[in-house]
């Protein structure tokens, strides 16, 4: 039993290294934002901006798929391949985001859900008590679970097209 967990452990260790990068380049893009005033001052500007990590996060994918397709596959990759990795990764940085998320809110910006309540209140794009039930840790967090799974899932199914190996001519 622990021989075939010690193998399984092995099969995803390049998913689980770029898990805790994307991770970590999560809570660099917090610090990003904290420090360009996007969660006070700019607050009203934070969900246009927060959507450029998108970049980022294929970015990640991609590199993560490559470094598969080279390193485990030994540059021959398909589709199916490239998908299953891709999800696994998906599933490694899902299962990171309470972390990432805790420290983000409670470390780097622990007054953000306050600054998102007033913005929305004085903007009047919610009531306070919708604002409140929105904006706070565990909505955010869930929120971020269907997201990083969604888009994850996507993000894989395309990056393995992209790097997929394509049939030798015969």
């Amino acid at each position: 039993m622990i021989r075939y967990l010690d193998f399984n452990m092995k099969k995803f260790s390049i998913e689980f290294k770029w898990a805790i990068q994307f991770s970590l380049f999560s809570l660099v893009w917090q610090i990003i934002e904290k420090s360009a005033g996007l969660h006070d001052e700019k607050i009203a500007q934070q969900a246009l901006y927060t959507n450029l990590f998108a970049f980022v996060a294929v970015t990640i994918y991609y590199l993560a798929l490559r470094d598969k397709k080279k390193n485990y596959y030994l540059g021959q990759m398909d589709w199916k391949q490239g998908t299953v990795s891709g999800i696994a990764l998906t599933f490694l940085i899902t299962a990171l985001l309470p972390v990432v998320q805790h420290v983000s809110y409670n470390y780097i910006s622990p007054t953000f859900f306050d600054h998102m309540i007033e913005y929305a209140v004085q903007s009047k794009h919610m009531k306070r008590a919708q604002a409140e039930m929105f904006f706070n840790m565990n909505s955010y967090t869930i929120m971020a679970i269907f997201n990083a799974l969604s888009m994850g899932v996507i993000t894989s199914a395309v990056v393995a097209l992209l790097l997929k190996t394509k049939p030798e001519k015969s």
